[in-house]
This record gives C-alpha cells, sequence and structure tokens, in this order.
C-alpha cells in the first residue's frame, strides 16, 4: 500500500487556461494516509473522476504533483503506478470463466499457480462467487459480472492502491447494502488504501474513514462523517450532507442574537461581538417542534407532513422562510400552528458560505475567513 500526496494539483482540459473557470480542478492540497478508506463525494461534474483518474495516471495533472510515498509519479504512465482501477461498469473477459478472470492480473504479473488458486479461491469467498467460478461470465448478470470486477480489482495483494469510480452503480439496491459491508470487511482485514468515488453520500459515509466533499472542482471539506453532520465548513457541505439536507436562513447578528426580521434567535457565547449580515444553519434533526409555546421558541405554521415509516418530515413557515424539521416516528406533529426552538448548540454561522468558528479570532467583524 502507498501514501499518496497530492501537492498545488491543478487540471484544466484546455491546452492554455487563461482563467479560474478553464480548470475542472482547482489548485488543491490532500493527503491519503497508507491503508486507510477515502471517498471522493460530490455532484455529477464536480471533478471526482478527473481527479481520481490523475491518481491513476490515466490524465496527467496541468499543475502539480501526485506523489507515491515520496516519490513523484506525475509523469508515471498507469502500468508503473501499481493501482487497481475498478469502473463503474464491469470490464471483465466475457469468453473467459470467472476464475480466469479473477486469475488474470495474477496471472499477467506471472505468479505461481498454487498462489493465484489460492488468492482467488480467497477473493471468491469475501465476494460469495464460489459457485461462479467454473462459469463463463458472459453468461452471467450485471450484479455478477460488477462483483467480478471488484474481485479483480482485490485479488493482487501488492498494489500501492485501489481506486473505486462509482462501482456499485448497475448493481442491485439490495446488493449494494451488501457489497458495501464486504468492501468495508475486506479493509478492515487487509488494511488496503481505497480512494472511492460516489455522488451518493450514504456509500460514502457508510464506507470511508474520511470523507473528501468537493464542488465545482473544489475540496470543500475533509472529514469523519460525523464531522460533516454535525460541523459542515461550508453551506454546500450543509446541504449536500444529510437527508434533508441543513436549513439555512439570512440573518442579522446583534449582541449574540440572529435577527431575522422581527425575531430573534439566541447563537450561544463567542458570537457576542459579531455584527452584520450572515447566514444561521441548522439541521432538520436539531430543531425541536413543540405543540405549545415554551421559552424561545418561535410560532410556525405546519404546512407538510411527510411519514418517511422510521421518521417525519415537517415542513414548516417562520416568516416569510420555509424550513425542515425531522421528528422521530410515533411523535405526533402539531396541526396547523406549533412552536419552533433552536437549540443554540446546534446553530452554526456562516459568512460567503464559510463556517465561522465560534473563537477569539471570529468574534470580530464580518469578513473573517477560515
Amino acid at each position: 500500500m502507498a501514501r499518496i500526496d497530492l501537492k498545488q494539483l491543478a487540471h484544466s482540459y484546455r491546452r492554455n487556461p487563461t482563467s479560474a473557470g478553464d480548470y475542472a480542478l482547482h489548485k488543491m492540497d490532500l493527503i491519503w494516509e497508507d491503508g486507510r478508506a477515502y471517498a471522493l463525494l460530490g455532484p455529477s461534474g464536480c471533478g471526482k473522476t478527473t481527479l481520481l483518474n490523475i491518481i491513476s495516471g490515466l490524465l496527467r495533472p496541468s499543475k502539480g504533483q501526485v506523489l507515491f510515498d515520496g516519490k513523484d509519479v506525475s509523469a508515471t504512465p498507469p502500468q508503473e503506478r501499481n493501482i487497481a482501477q475498478v469502473f463503474q461498469f464491469p470490464v471483465i473477459y466475457d469468453t473467459m470463466s470467472v476464475f480466469d478472470n479473477l486469475a488474470f492480473p495474477l496471472r499477467n504479473r506471472k505468479q505461481p499457480e498454487a498462489e493465484i488458486r489460492k488468492r482467488v479461491e480467497e477473493v471468491a469467498g469475501m465476494l460469495e462467487l464460489q459457485e461462479d467460478l467454473n462459469k463463463r461470465a458472459a453468461n452471467l448478470s450485471a450484479d455478477t459480472k460488477q462483483k467480478i470486477s471488484l474481485g479483480r480489482g482485490l485479488v493482487r495483494s501488492d498494489v500501492a492502491a485501489i481506486l473505486f469510480d462509482e462501482p456499485l452503480t448497475v448493481i442491485d439496491p439490495h446488493l449494494k447494502l451488501l457489497l458495501r459491508r464486504k468492501l468495508k470487511q475486506i479493509h478492515a482485514r487487509f488494511k488496503l488504501t481505497m480512494v472511492y468515488v460516489t455522488h451518493d453520500q450514504l456509500e460514502a459515509l457508510t464506507f470511508a474513514d474520511q470523507v473528501v466533499v468537493m464542488n465545482e472542482g473544489q475540496i470543500l471539506q475533509i472529514g469523519t462523517p460525523q464531522d460533516l453532520f454535525e460541523n459542515p465548513q461550508h453551506t454546500f457541505v450543509g446541504y449536500f450532507i444529510g437527508s434533508p439536507g441543513m436549513n439555512f436562513l439570512p440573518c442579522r447578528m446583534q449582541n449574540g442574537s440572529a435577527c431575522i426580521g422581527e425575531l430573534r434567535i439566541p447563537v450561544g457565547s463567542g458570537t457576542e461581538q459579531l455584527q452584520g449580515d450572515y447566514e444561521l444553519g441548522i439541521r432538520p434533526d436539531f430543531l425541536e417542534l413543540h405543540d405549545n409555546q415554551v421559552a424561545g421558541s418561535h410560532r410556525v405554521t405546519i404546512k407538510e407532513v411527510e411519514d418517511l415509516g422510521n421518521c417525519k418530515i415537517v415542513r414548516v413557515q417562520l416568516a416569510e422562510y420555509s424550513l425542515k424539521v425531522k421528528l422521530p416516528e410515533g411523535r405526533d406533529t402539531p396541526i396547523e400552528t406549533g412552536y419552533l426552538g433552536f437549540p443554540p448548540e446546534w446553530i452554526r454561522l456562516y459568512a460567503d458560505g464559510r463556517l465561522l468558528e465560534r473563537s477569539a479570532q471570529y468574534q470580530t467583524q464580518r469578513g473573517a475567513s477560515i
């Protein structure tokens, strides 16, 4: 396995880029530690696959360096990087048996046949392919073909990293859950360096130790699933992570309270000196919806209740703004009018889309950046 460093990396598909808009990837520094599982998460077109192809050597970056264990491999071709890559659609040999497909990467490296058989049977057991080993790949389902493709990526134990480019897109939803669990078990057992590209937050948050959130060619935050949920560093992360995403309200800060029209919402300590315009962010999970008015709550109109079986999503109207509240299943919902509480410990403030930390350095006028 290998530690992967990206230094001042940027990429444009234009021959002579002249502006920031010409870049598919904006300048970034990133470290992937040896033996950990990472996810690249973001919407389609945000640069995830471009970044993955630069790591694998399919693309050479316009600027910056790719280092494997401190060695610059920016100009090294894919076959010399010792990378395994699993693509969105199965890449297998239909005329070969499942066994021969799994064995191909090892035979290509002239490994002894006894070791090949041992490793193929081990990987087939992990992916529950034992009964298919003697079958021709052409006769198998799309789900099974993708399992073979995953197995071809996993069968080599000497790779620097395994890169997954949305590998479960064509997989049946029930099987997706099982394969995600299998990949987690494989990672825990072999400590492979894995980078998993997806636009599906559930896949990313359940697979990875660390999630890299991207949008429009930029890395907005790197963190654990808990970090991303509780402390999104950018409004896009708050919106993109969570179901439903974070609520955002424009506000004006005065004396430690967020003023929304005539409403005043206490934000908590560390914000007393803030003055000016910000955005207040809070998760639907942390809002408190009451039948009767309690201290610090604000009257809202109940607009819609969506029962999802394990929870309810309630859309409420606060002044001119619509917010979503997430309630546990079985909890009664106010019929027409309710009272909404904003726990200060779960309120986050944003300036120009970036999170303001509650520390002395941010107890200043708007304009501090992180």
